[in-house]
């Protein structure tokens, strides 16, 4: 039974993570602090230009966290060098105060499709990920991930 347990568990995720084609988690961050100069990076390959894309970040944050959002910019560069800017804001909890991510224990993760549903060229792509935030750092975050999913 409990064999069973485990094929199912590991069939589950697999299934899960086929539509992924990057994903990558950056947790460091001294005393839970994003300093504004901390610039996130990212780098991937595109193989296939028939399909669509999302690009998703996930926000790591302490539990209860003292802002209702938080302003963000993220930076793509593609294959051929051109960059596009994308700002954007993360809206921590809902118009109730309740946190509007999943959080287990003291930590929340916040999902936020950056950009969806797009084509990309095959080849190398950078992707930049900041906190805009008005302080030298943007404090109680435990970490910040980034996907790159084939689009439903």
């Amino acid at each position: 039974m409990k064999k069973t347990i485990v094929i199912l568990v590991v069939l589950i995720f697999a299934s899960c993570n086929n539509k992924s084609i990057f994903s990558k988690s950056d947790s460091n961050f001294p005393e839970n602090r994003w300093l504004k100069i901390d610039v996130k990076s990212f780098e991937f390959v595109v193989e296939d230009e028939s399909k669509k894309y999302d690009f998703v970040l996930n926000f790591g944050h302490v539990y209860d966290y003292q802002f209702v959002k938080v302003p963000m910019i993220c930076v793509i560069e593609n294959p051929k060098g051109d960059t596009e800017s994308f700002p954007f804001t993360l809206k921590i909890k809902d118009s109730k105060g309740k946190d509007a991510g999943d959080c287990i224990g003291d930590i929340c993760d916040l999902q936020y499709k950056i950009k969806e549903k797009t084509t990309l060229l095959k080849g190398k792509y950078k992707v930049t990920i900041a906190n805009d935030f008005d302080n030298a750092y943007l404090p109680n975050v435990s970490h910040v991930s980034f996907d790159v999913v084939i689009a439903d």
